[in-house]
């Protein structure tokens, strides 16, 4: 005879359901979910529109291109364009100065909105907080054109800082002309426009943290030092490595807004970057074949960039994918 089964028949009766139950389809879910996949219409047509379809165009690095021939019409020349590229003297000047200036963006533009952030989380005062927070976002809605007149008009001959150094009785300095104060000046005002921007992120993973564990650590003695070094940063060390990451992507691409607007004819020797040459080489010149191939090989030195440091951060178990 057989034994009664030993579990309810409700439960049964709903693992019978479970099993029974097919994968929904692709079309299903979209129908039901169809207010969902308008929302995300407009960001998809942005994606298609501005990034995949003009990916078509980088045909043209490896062509004489010409404006009236267009896209198909234009002689093919190979790889003749990267030859010229790696041929050409002012293309390692310009690719060191790059270089350089993004190197001293993660040396000390990177870790500005992680110490900001952490600041921030330490005041315990909420209105004084919320000030200071507003105060430091506000240059990131500010353009570039308005902030490099603002440092031109404070680094002037006649400007606040010289006026100060005046009152020490120092000289005045020509700031915006002298080539060993360009690129300082290039990462202080970065800083200074993005750092409260950049804190945002971080701000929002140091409130996902756990006050219980902050709570542990003071009954163990530990100050407040004590539990950023041992709680936050380690809790916080994923996030920084993500954006880190991201950043590194895009290690030779700058920005155009801020160097342009900066620039001198007095610092092109340290100031000039891949963004300008290509604007004047490009637009300037039309030398649109070969700065499509400067395009090309800012995203091929990206994304080894980013492929090695992922590798790397894969050790510990972390990284993008």
């Amino acid at each position: 005879m057989k034994a009664p089964s030993s579990k309810p028949a409700s439960e049964m009766n709903q693992h019978t359901v479970v099993a029974s139950k097919k994968p929904e389809s692709l079309w299903d879910n979209m129908k039901r979910h169809w207010m969902l996949y308008i929302m995300i219409l407009p960001g998809v047509a942005f994606f298609i529109i501005f990034k995949f379809i003009p990916l078509m165009g980088s045909v043209i690095a490896f062509q004489d291109f010409q404006i009236f021939k267009g896209l198909w019409e234009s002689p093919w020349v190979g790889i003749d364009n990267f030859i010229y590229l790696f041929q050409y003297q002012d293309f390692y000047e310009v690719l060191r100065n790059t270089a350089i200036i993004a190197s001293y963006g993660l040396i000390f533009s990177f870790p500005a909105p992680i110490i900001l952030a952490l600041l921030f989380n330490e005041v315990r005062l909420l209105a004084f907080k919320r000030t200071f927070q507003s105060l430091f976002y506000l240059p990131h809605f500010l353009s570039w054109v308005i902030v490099g007149g603002l440092v031109f008009e404070l680094l002037a001959m006649d400007g606040i800082v010289n006026a100060i150094r005046g009152l020490f009785g120092q000289e005045a300095i020509l700031y915006m002309q002298e080539e060993q104060w360009f690129r300082p000046i290039v990462v202080l005002s970065g800083i200074w426009k993005e750092v409260g921007w950049g804190t945002i992120i971080y701000l929002a993973a140091i409130t996902g943290v756990n006050p219980a564990l902050y709570e542990a650590a003071v009954i163990d003695g530990a100050n407040r030092f004590q539990q950023v070094i041992f709680i936050t940063l380690p809790l916080l060390f994923p996030t920084i490595l993500v954006l880190f990451l991201l950043n590194i992507g895009n290690f030779l691409e700058l920005g155009f807004d801020q160097i342009f607007n900066l620039l001198t004819p007095m610092t092109y020797s340290v100031g000039d970057i891949i963004e300008t040459y290509v604007y004047r080489a490009g637009v300037l010149q039309g030398q649109y074949s070969l700065t499509t191939a400067i395009g090309i090989f800012q995203s091929v030195i990206g994304f080894a960039l980013l492929w090695i440091f992922n590798r790397m951060a894969r050790k510990s178990e972390q990284g993008l994918w």
